[in-house]
């Protein structure tokens, strides 16, 4: 049996509809193109923008020749009509950013992940974090819709818990959800760091086609993935999607290689120590001093140094063969290398990857892929967890029209 319409949440929806198709629109749309690009009536289209305008979501943006008659009035997006701040945990660094309506990056900071991996301690940091964030921007913070934050997986959606992130000691089934929603008294929302990823190129391709298919490889700690098909953001069942950890890429002396260990750069890094192009004094290494060690085995193979070259292409080869089978399965044809460790190697990996997938003779989707890096940079899944809130609030949902019991 279908589920009916729950009436009272059409005119939301269709607000969400028309602000959707604005925010599409970079160059403007008038009152008529909304009309007939959404189906709505001309009267609805009218009384939607009208209150669009009235709340400050949108703006007359002046008016242009339309043959007879009177000319059209144009609408365009407000960018500071609202707001969101977006949080990245990572195991060294926590990014904050303050994203406006048109996924403009207002104000950013960086903070150390505390060593000591007191969670209540550092969701506190957080929140004072934010409040500096705001202040100094000279953001309305009543325009602020909410923080949403991007953490390692794997994560509890319903319950708003990180459950056992890696290398992120003291943060096990911690409801950073709600305490920080507690602290900042706003609106948190939490998302796994790769489909936060994702959500940023979602939101920054705002004039895309519906048939927009992209796979975000996400070079973090770890790798990871973050899939869009046909403009929807793929989360899985607990929100948990995008782990390919296990994903087997070859054999070494009988043991299978899988992309997550093979590919990670603090297995680089030893690789690296063991062969002499890197030198550093025995013991554990922090995230802080991997990252450093990887910038210098990278700037190594930039320079020509045989060992390094052959680590990091080996690297390459895994990436590549791994990109192979998530191509196949799931016939994207985009594909967006960012996260915090990408930055530095972008320059070798993306001379070598895009090739290596091509002339793959598994390969079998019969179009082109497209190769690109995130305009976010490091930023991207603290920007992808604002655009997240800003997501929530204003993008069509169909699913919200039908009455629940």
């Amino acid at each position: 049996m279908q589920a009916g319409a729950n009436l009272p949440a059409v005119g939301g929806y269709n607000q969400a509809v028309i602000l959707d198709a604005v925010r599409r629109s970079p160059d403007g749309v008038s009152r008529v193109e909304l009309a007939e690009r959404t189906g709505l009536s001309p009267q609805t289209v009218s009384n939607v923008t009208r209150r669009l305008l009235d709340e400050g979501f949108i703006v007359d943006a002046g008016t242009v020749p339309s043959g007879v008659g009177k000319p059209r009035t144009i609408l365009r997006l407000e960018p500071q009509g609202r707001f969101a701040v977006g949080v990245h945990l990572d195991p060294t660094v926590i990014t904050l950013v303050l994203l406006d309506l048109a996924s403009r990056v207002v104000a950013d900071r960086t903070i150390p992940t505390p060593a000591s991996g007191e969670a209540p301690s550092t969701i506190a940091r957080i929140a004072e974090v934010v409040r500096e964030l705001i202040a100094e921007s000279a953001v309305d913070a009543q325009r602020v819709m909410g923080v949403g934050v991007a953490a390692p997986g794997p994560i509890d959606l319903e319950a708003g818990t990180v459950l056992n992130p890696p290398l992120l000691h003291g943060w096990r089934d911690v409801a950073i959800r709600d305490d920080l929603a507690d602290a900042l008294d706003i609106p948190v929302l939490l998302e796994k760091d790769v489909t936060a990823a994702a959500v940023a190129e979602l939101w920054a391709g705002a004039g895309a086609s519906d048939d927009r298919n992209t796979l975000f490889l996400y070079y973090g700690t770890g790798l990871g993935t973050g899939v869009i098909l046909r403009n929807e953001v793929i989360r899985g069942v607990s929100g948990n999607a995008g782990d390919v950890a296990a994903l087997a890429v070859g054999v070494t002396d009988g043991h299978v290689r899988r992309v997550g260990i093979s590919a990670m750069p603090s297995v680089l890094v030893d690789a690296a120590m063991a062969a002499g192009v890197l030198q550093h004094e025995p013991g554990p290494l922090g995230t802080e001093e991997i990252r450093a060690l990887f910038s210098q085995l990278v700037q190594a193979a930039d320079g020509g140094d045989p060992a390094a070259v052959a680590i990091m292409d080996a690297a390459a080869d895994d990436i590549a063969v791994g990109l192979v089978q998530l191509v196949n399965l799931l016939d994207v044809d985009r594909v967006v290398f960012g996260g915090p460790f990408f930055g530095v190697a972008s320059g070798f990996l993306l001379d070598r990857v895009p090739g290596r997938v091509h002339d793959n003779p598994l390969l079998v989707v019969p179009h082109e892929i497209e190769f690109t890096t995130s305009d976010f940079g490091d930023d991207v899944a603290a920007v992808g967890a604002a655009a997240l809130v800003l997501d929530h609030a204003f993008s069509p949902r169909p699913e919200g029209l039908l009455i629940t019991h």
